[in-house]
C-alpha cells in the first residue's frame, strides 16, 4: 500500500459542492482559525473506511499525507495512526504517540483533535506522567490547548477527573471560543459522567467569571433552576 494508491482512492471520492459546505463550516477564509484548510468534501464515515482499507500505511506515507494542505489527507492519516496504536505494542504506542505530538501544528481544526486526541494521547497517557498535558495547556497555539482538554476525555470515561479540572483551571480564561467550547464540554462530560458534585465545585469558584460560551457548554444537562443559579453573575 503506497501514498500514491490512498491519495488517488481519496481524490476519486472528492465532492466539490460538499467541499463548498464543509471551507464555510470550519472557518477557513482569511483571518479565520482555519485559514487555508483545503477541503475535498469527503464524509467522516468515507475517511474511515479509507483509513481501514490503508491500515497498514507505513510511518513515512503517514508522515507525508499529515504534511498535506488537504484536510482529508490529515484526517484519514490521523483515523490509521489510532488503528495502528490500538493494535501495537508499547513500544510502538510510544512512537504513535510521538509522532502524534511531533504534528501539533498539522493537526490544526477541531475535528482533526476531537476526533483522534482522546484514542491517541489520552489512552497512551492512562498510566504514565501526564505533564505533557499541562505543557500543551500553556501553549500559545489554540490546537494544542484543545488537545490537552481533549486527551482527557479518555481519563474520564475511564472514571477520573483530577486533570479534567486541573487543565479546565489552566484554561478557564481562555479567549478564544475554541477553547472556550472544550473546556465547558469537558466540565459537562465530567459531572455526567463520574462526579457532578466535583464538576460544581469548579463551577461556584469560577462561574461568576468564565466565559458565558464556556459556562453553557457545561452546564448544559442541568435542570433549569440550576441553570438560572449559575448564569446570573
Amino acid at each position: 500500500m503506497s501514498l500514491k494508491e490512498i491519495k488517488r482512492d481519496i481524490e476519486l471520492l472528492a465532492n466539490p459542492k460538499q467541499a463548498i459546505l464543509l471551507q464555510r463550516f470550519f472557518k477557513t477564509g482569511k483571518g479565520e482559525y482555519g485559514e487555508g484548510d483545503v477541503f475535498l468534501g469527503i464524509k467522516v464515515p468515507v475517511q474511515r473506511s479509507v483509513a481501514k482499507k490503508y491500515k497498514d500505511l507505513s510511518l513515512t506515507d503517514i508522515q507525508q499525507l499529515l504534511n498535506s494542505k488537504i484536510h482529508e489527507h490529515r484526517l484519514i492519516a490521523l483515523l490509521i495512526l489510532i488503528q495502528k496504536f490500538d493494535r501495537a505494542e508499547e513500544d510502538a504506542r510510544e512512537q504513535i504517540f510521538e509522532l502524534y505530538l511531533k504534528n501539533t501544528h498539522n493537526i490544526n481544526n477541531w475535528d482533526l483533535i476531537d476526533l483522534t486526541s482522546p484514542s491517541i494521547v489520552g489512552n497512551y497517557l492512562l498510566d504514565k506522567d501526564r505533564s505533557i498535558l499541562y505543557k500543551l495547556a500553556k501553549s500559545s497555539s489554540i490546537w494544542e490547548k484543545r488537545i490537552s482538554m481533549l486527551a482527557t476525555f479518555e481519563f474520564i470515561a475511564n472514571g477520573e477527573v483530577k486533570d479534567t479540572l486541573a487543565i479546565a483551571e489552566i484554561l478557564v480564561n481562555d479567549k478564544h471560543d475554541l477553547i472556550q467550547k472544550a473546556v465547558g464540554w469537558m466540565l459537562r462530560e465530567a459531572g455526567k459522567r463520574v462526579s457532578q458534585k466535583e464538576e460544581e465545585k469548579f463551577l461556584k469558584k469560577h462561574y461568576k467569571t468564565m466565559p458565558r460560551t464556556m459556562l453553557r457548554y457545561a452546564i448544559e444537562r442541568f435542570d433549569n433552576k440550576k441553570k438560572e443559579f449559575y448564569m446570573k453573575k
